[in-house]
């Protein structure tokens, strides 16, 4: 059986209310917002809105005390793309660059909205007259994209050493940085980096591995080392310890 990927139309997130069937270029913004605030529990954004992404707004809506329906419309798009402390993943990277482009934050760009991020919204929110709570939310980002590009991480390539582990290892929870679950997906193309060299919520490009989402960190993961997602224990050790060239594609 051949399952067609519906198409995506072109639509920023917000411009239209999003239930359950529906798809475009909106779902798959609103897929990487739920999956920057670790709801979103699979490996990649698909543009499709099915049962998979109406249990992830339904989770969203839960923790930020909204209607609870499943449906993305005004309030739960305005929500989503609200960024604070905490949040993970491509939107974070975004930001950081304007940021660095504005002279706000000269940190590593790793999609991490932690303590620095936090301290350089602050210090661009004085400096445009708004209000300083370190919160990226509709008027912070407005200023932001009226002064630098949202920038990605897409285009470095560099040579890493790789390893590769698998969910159900000895003191492994199976749950990654990013809030996905290995062990009910499987089928993830998962990566586990150094932020500071690979951004988390990066999309990348593995020899010999694939596409995979940077989307995990590791105590031993430092500098240009990767560990692999491989779900069976088998052929992670089969996998042992190479030199693999990544390409950030996204």
């Amino acid at each position: 059986m051949m399952i067609i990927a519906p198409t995506i139309s072109e639509a920023a997130i917000g411009d239209r209310t999003l239930t359950n069937g529906s798809s475009g270029s909106d779902v798959a913004e609103l897929q990487d917002y739920l999956m920057t605030k670790g709801v979103f529990p699979y490996h990649t954004s698909t543009g499709y809105y099915g049962d998979i992404t109406e249990e992830a707004v339904e989770d969203f809506q839960r923790k930020r005390n909204l209607k609870v329906d499943g449906i993305a419309g005004p309030q739960t798009n305005h929500a989503a793309q609200v960024l604070r402390n905490g949040n993970i993943g491509k939107q974070v990277i975004q930001i950081q660059y304007q940021l660095k482009e504005t002279g706000h934050y000269n940190s590593s760009i790793d999609g991490i909205y932690g303590s620095g991020t936090v301290s350089a919204i602050k210090s661009f929110q004085k400096q445009q007259g708004l209000a300083v709570d370190g919160i990226a939310g509709p008027n912070t980002r407005s200023a932001l994209d009226s002064l630098a590009e949202r920038g990605t991480a897409a285009g470095k390539t560099l040579t890493v050493e790789s390893t590769a582990y698998t969910a159900s290892c000895d003191g492994c929870s199976g749950v990654t940085k990013m809030g996905l679950d290995l062990k009910e997906y499987p089928d993830a193309k998962v990566i586990a980096v150094d932020p500071s060299v690979i951004p988390l919520g990066s999309i990348v490009k593995v020899e010999g591995y694939g596409v995979a989402i940077a989307a995990d960190i590791g105590g031993g993961i430092n500098g240009d080392s990767i560990d692999l997602f491989i779900p069976n224990r088998d052929d992670a050790l089969q996998w042992g310890r190479k030199n693999v060239r990544v390409e950030i594609i996204e």
